[in-house]
């Protein structure tokens, strides 16, 4: 071998050992994300044997085309190295190194919205929003309820035509005593013929006693309308969306924790936390669409971080089109040719001179 070709063999020997660390990290951090228990350094010694075994698959099926090189049973050369080339690549290697990729380009995006999203919920369930506006529109109901018999009872009263507290106004307070849930509603004493400005004053009596017995039906209202466990859930909620603003603000200060399993795992775990509370408490809460619904409201909610970590997930929802938009198939190519590349370089390092 003269100096140039040991040059060239140094030099693809070289490049195959870059390109392979590249695949081999990529599909290491996939495995890691999805068997965070293992060790790092075994993941990668199982990620190591299986690129080279691909590398030498690759070359099984290029050395059985080569006519140049005296070769026993290339038939079945051919048939071993396409099925090495299929159980170690195309289902290993290919699948991992594009998830790898591609979590890098989106986990942040995803882990932020996912985190806002259910915080957003938690929010609602902290402040007993929902419960909140049932009570507002069921005072505001019973308000104008109230407000509308008043100007029943103002007519009657400034009615000229009725100088006395007549069978009219009593019936009024009679329906203000089922409004307000009292026995009765005792009338005014007032003058047989009063003036219109005692007519006046009289209203302005009954409108502050109507008001005093009013404020005592809202709190009953209000309180009957409270949940019993309202100060359990919404203390959790609390405790539940503080913890995720805690995780986003570390997400804030540093990125590059989301490359991290130990950390993705810790954000995965508050999640779960707080999709359990917002399916426990879910009749206290108004989801934005459907499809949120049944994210939070499945047998097993999988948080969106916890379908990213998992490459199976990750495939399974690009099948599914969830992933339009995203460059999942960009990153198909790119772990693609970096394999290709370093198989090329390895068959060139390693090929049969004759």
């Amino acid at each position: 071998m003269n100096g140039e070709n040991k040059f060239l063999k140094l030099f693809y020997i070289i490049a195959f050992i870059a390109f392979a660390c590249v695949s081999c990290w990529a599909t290491a951090e996939s495995l890691h994300m999805l068997l965070p228990t293992w060790p790092l350094f075994a993941v990668y010694i199982i990620t190591i044997g299986f690129f080279v075994i691909a590398s030498l698959g690759t070359k099984m099926i290029v050395d059985s085309f080569n006519p140049n090189i005296y070769l026993e049973k290339r038939g079945l050369r051919l048939i071993g190295g396409v099925i090495i080339v299929l159980v170690f690549w195309l289902v290993c290697s290919m699948p991992t190194n594009t998830h790898t990729f591609f979590y890098r380009s989106v986990a942040n995006g995803i882990a932020k919205q996912d985190i806002m999203t259910t915080s957003g919920y938690l929010s609602l369930l902290e402040n007993d929003t929902k419960i909140e506006d049932s009570i507002k529109n069921t005072l505001n109901v019973f308000d104008n309820k109230i407000n509308a018999k008043l100007q029943d009872l103002e007519s009657e009263i400034m009615n000229k035509a009725n100088p006395n507290f007549g069978p009219e106004a009593r019936n009024i307070l009679r329906q203000f005593a089922y409004l307000l849930d009292v026995p009765t509603v005792d009338p005014l004493s007032t003058r047989a013929t009063p003036t219109d400005s005692q007519r006046k004053i009289l209203v302005d009596e009954y409108r502050n006693k109507i008001y005093k017995l009013a404020e005592t039906k809202r709190i009953a209202i209000r309180n009957s309308m409270l949940a019993a466990d309202r100060d359990v859930y919404t203390m959790k909620a609390k405790t539940a969306r503080i913890s995720l603003d805690s995780i986003s603000e570390r997400m804030n200060n540093k990125p590059s924790l989301l490359n991290e399993a130990s950390f993705t795992h810790e954000i995965d775990n508050h999640l779960q936390t707080a999709y359990s509370l917002i399916k426990n408490y879910s009749k206290y809460i108004d989801f934005n669409s459907q499809s949120d619904r049944e994210i939070y409201m499945a047998n097993n909610p999988v948080t969106n971080i916890k379908r990213l970590m998992s490459v199976f997930d990750v495939w399974k929802d690009f099948f599914r089109g969830l992933y339009k938009g995203h460059g999942f198939v960009f990153w198909i190519l790119i772990s693609i040719l970096v394999d290709i590349a370093a198989f090329i370089f390895f068959d060139l390092a390693f090929k049969k001179e004759d």
